[in-house]
């Protein structure tokens, strides 16, 4: 399959775990990668190349730090003006059906931060219910997310073994020997016309 990333760091110079998990993909044939800052640092999205992209590819990936529980702001301006009624969802919505939408997220705080239990007082996968949603509106597969938590705390050996994880499992999906529909978000149910979008 084909994987599109699409990534998004305001001030990527400044990161650590997001351009480590970049390099750990760079290079890949059939993965494309897209940072959506470089492109549009006046958020001038070009819809029409944003579609595109997404109907030249099997995988789409959110690749991004988490901000405030959610993503930096230009990923939300890209699903706002790329995922529109009548193209995306809606009526005749179904351009993207049959495909597969993931996750890969890095945050500041350790694991245990994020339970209910927690400082943050909700899992991962609640924090990341609107990109549930929105796969799920658009006839997609939401998949596991991918998280590296507390990664500026990590030694280089462990940094370095999770993003090997992360290049592993878009090999995976690329290649085959992982199949997607095993990797489904707990408690996620396809929508009504994901099979209709499969591609043969």
């Amino acid at each position: 399959m084909k994987i599109l990333v699409i990534h998004a760091h305001p001030k990527i110079s400044t990161s650590v775990v997001q351009h480590a998990m970049l390099r750990a993909i760079e290079g890949l044939d059939d993965v494309t990668l897209v940072d959506l800052y470089a492109e549009y640092p006046a958020f001038d999205i070009n819809v029409a190349r944003e579609q595109q992209r997404l109907l030249d590819h099997d995988v789409v990936v959110l690749q991004h730090p988490l901000y405030w529980y959610s993503s930096p702001a230009i990923i939300k301006e890209w699903q706002d003006l790329v995922l529109e009624n009548g193209w995306a969802y809606g009526p005749g919505g179904t351009r993207l059906a049959g495909r597969f939408l993931m996750s890969a997220i890095s945050t500041g705080g350790p694991e245990q931060a994020y339970h209910h239990a927690g400082r943050n007082r909700f899992e991962i996968t609640e924090l990341l219910a609107p990109f549930n949603q929105t796969a799920w509106l658009c006839s997609m597969a939401w998949l596991e997310p991918f998280v590296i938590y507390s990664g500026r705390r990590m030694e280089a050996a462990q940094l370095s073994t999770a993003t090997e994880g992360y290049r592993d499992l878009i090999v995976g999906l690329r290649d085959a020997t992982i199949d997607p529909l095993s990797r489904l978000a707990p408690g996620y149910a396809l929508p009504p016309n994901f099979h209709e979008g499969i591609r043969r």
